[in-house]
């Protein structure tokens, strides 16, 4: 029997995770975190159908207090975690908006992509390791995106998303190294979804053409397949929606 801790289990991909996850006979208990609780309102109807296999945790990825204290709730209730699956992004919102231009860089900008898309997933993967530590086979995966890889970028712009990004490919490739020596049974994997139809991707889906704009249902069947078959050699690797690996 298998537990699932799904971060931004409110969000699109977050919460078809959790609904995919749940018609698994094998997952025992699903922990998925949410920030706002006015968000989190068909995360709650969910829950209340799942006969308590399916656990809230309101939880700030950019509060690491937040964050230990969380984790330390799960470790009185469950010794192991199986599948731990970070959705947790940000690209737009208010006044961040994806920049065109240098012109348009702004600092405190620039830190909050990084606090939300990069330093959270790394301080998950400090708080979360006890959990993880046993002889089962378990998967920590990360959603980022092929934006984020400096080798495929070509055309620019989108300063703060791109580097945000890819320094958390970097944070995540990094402790895949040190997760071989303490956590052998750990894979850790970076995924790009594909462009999928959510609140996230929605201002900029005009012309992305409709045979590559995913649902969540589409994208989440896809990514599950990676994280079910991927083997131990191949932590710390960047996986698009097809399978196949990106470059950094």
């Amino acid at each position: 029997m298998k537990n699932a801790l799904i971060l931004g289990g409110n969000g699109g991909i977050g919460f078809a995770f959790v609904q995919h996850l749940l018609q698994r006979d094998n997952i025992t208990r699903i922990y998925a975190t949410y920030r706002r609780p006015e968000s989190a309102e068909d995360l709650k109807i969910l829950a209340q159908q799942s006969n308590q296999r399916l656990q809230l945790l309101q939880l700030d990825i950019t509060d690491e207090d937040n964050i230990a204290q969380v984790v330390k709730g799960i470790q009185q209730d469950i010794k192991q975690l199986h599948f731990v699956i970070n959705c947790v992004g940000l690209l737009h919102g208010g006044e961040l908006q994806p920049e065109k231009s240098l012109r348009q860089l702004n600092s405190d900008h620039l830190i909050q992509y990084f606090q939300v898309n990069s330093i959270g997933g790394v301080l998950l993967a400090k708080h979360l390791l006890p959990l993880l530590q046993h002889k089962e086979r378990n998967v920590f995966a990360s959603i980022s995106a092929k934006i984020g890889s400096i080798e495929d970028n070509y055309i620019g712009g989108w300063y703060g998303y791109r580097a945000s990004k890819a320094a958390l490919n970097m944070f995540m490739r990094t402790v895949a190294i040190e997760y071989r020596r303490k956590s052998p049974q750990t894979i850790i994997i970076q995924l790009h979804p594909g462009t999928t139809d959510t609140a996230l991707s929605q201002p900029f889906q005009r012309n992305v053409p409709p045979e590559k704009l995913f649902t969540c249902d589409r994208t989440v069947t896809q990514l599950l397949n990676i994280i079910d078959t991927v083997t131990e050699t191949e932590s710390g690797q960047f996986f698009s929606w097809d399978g196949s690996k990106l470059p950094w």
